[in-house]
């Protein structure tokens, strides 16, 4: 049975200081390869998944500059918005809000702090945490600008990567974030998309190779591998259509197309064969657990992803059935748990449905639309929204044990805390061969 909630529902919250034992892993050393061999030891692994995470209030949108809102202004701004992406009246929050410190306006609050708090505490004391994946948006609101924004990138990478993000686990020198960019990665140009890259290739806490590749975390023991691919560069290169809903929250079909507004446009062949590239790669790993990392999501719930969601599975949902076992993504600010049975590009899907896990809710908050959830559901019976939760900050956190993952999906309170809340636990099996 399908769980959607707009707001945040009870939950068990275990505080920041609490030591609990939710997990046990067996040590080992750590350092980034593609060349594990798979290991004779039982898998045991947990990797820490959050996206969307680099929202400072120290680097304003241009926009926080031109429309600097009263309190007042900005929960009409919230009502306005709410009313015209379809969303039931009923259900209506706001999001929470800040004084931004550059232009003295009212803005959206971010969770960056507090969420990198939680996730410290979480790792250091409840759960296992290998390695970490980061999955897009990094830089909030254009990404490295080469000093467009009268601000140094230098600044700008400490700021929203090493410092809040850089020592998640503090007894674990090895501990390694795999990253992707996003859409706002790219903002402002490709060579800036690139300065952020040769930053994360140069620093000890993250790992990236390129704008797609596939890596072996050594902590898996060669039966985990991760498959990272931009998304950004793959909608830049296909058609995509704007989104447009009905008053009851329905797709609209319409022949307007999107205009992406950043610069990642595939330039070498490499590139453009990265679908073809990702299928191979799936097609002949040889780990069990054959993980997607990227930035959009095939599946969403907030009613303004869903073309490029089309797009993307269109691209490689097809190769994700056939050969892997999850797909991780961010870009809607949310946590979310959908699968796709696969029947709508098999002749014979698998038992095993297709899982995707959402972790885009790391700074940045976004209500989800329940009418949009509610249309999905009537249009597509190989999809099904197992939980959609949005108005919070919150990362995810999944641990394989041999054949079985477990997936929890995590939150802060809005008062800036980092105290703990597991808001919903959902398992599933590996469903593909070695």
């Amino acid at each position: 049975m399908s769980l959607i909630a707009s707001v945040r529902a009870p939950s068990l919250v275990v505080p920041s200081c609490a030591i609990l034992a939710l997990f046990l892993l067996a040590g080992c050393v750590r350092a980034p390869s593609d060349a594990a061999a798979p290991s004779e030891q039982p898998l045991s692994v947990g990797i820490l998944m959050f996206g969307d995470s680099g929202y400072h209030l120290m680097y304003p949108d241009q926009d926080d500059f031109e429309d600097r809102y009263s309190e007042e202004q900005y929960l009409e701004s919230e009502w306005q918005d709410w009313l015209e992406d379809k969303r039931p009246e009923d259900e209506y929050e706001a999001r929470p809000f800040a004084i931004s410190p550059v232009t003295g306006g009212v803005v959206p609050a971010t969770g960056m702090d507090a969420i990198s708090q939680a996730m410290q505490d979480y790792c250091a004391s409840l759960a296992t945490c290998d390695f970490g994946l980061m999955l897009g948006d990094n830089i909030y609101p254009s990404g490295a600008t080469l000093g467009a924004d009268g601000k140094s990138d230098t600044d700008r990478f400490h700021d929203m990567l090493g410092k809040p993000y850089g020592n998640l686990v503090a007894d674990d020198p090895g501990f390694v974030t795999y990253v992707t960019l996003g859409n706002h990665d790219w903002e402002t140009s490709r060579e800036a998309g690139f300065l952020q890259i040769d930053y994360l290739e140069q620093s000890d806490s993250f790992y990236i190779d390129g704008t797609f590749y596939r890596v072996k975390p050594p902590s898996g023991g060669g039966d985990v591998e991760l498959f990272v691919i931009d998304t950004s560069m793959m909608l830049a290169a296909t058609t995509v259509y704007e989104d447009y809903l009905d008053e009851n929250g329905a797709e609209v079909v319409t022949d307007v197309l999107e205009d992406p507004d950043y610069f990642v446009e595939p330039m070498t062949q490499a590139e453009l064969d990265m679908a073809a590239w990702l299928e191979q790669a799936l097609a002949g790993s040889t780990a069990k657990w054959k993980l997607v990392v990227a930035h959009h999501p095939i599946w969403s719930s907030s009613g303004s992803k869903f073309e490029q969601g089309r797009a993307l599975r269109d691209l490689i949902l097809p190769a994700m059935c056939r050969y892997a076992d999850a797909f991780l993504v961010g870009h809607d600010h949310t946590l979310e748990i959908h699968t796709d049975d696969c029947s709508a590009v098999m002749d014979e899907p698998p038992a095993q449905p297709l899982v995707q896990v959402v972790s885009g809710a790391a700074s940045k908050q976004r209500p989800v639309n329940t009418n949009f959830i509610r249309q999905q559901a009537l249009k597509y019976p190989q999809h099904e929204t197992i939980l959609a939760r949005g108005l919070l900050w919150g990362f995810a956190h999944m641990q394989i044990e041999g054949d079985t993952a477990v997936v929890q999906l995590l939150s802060v309170p809005d008062d800036g805390s980092a105290e703990i809340s597991v808001d919903f636990e959902y398992t599933f099996q590996r469903r593909t061969a070695p």
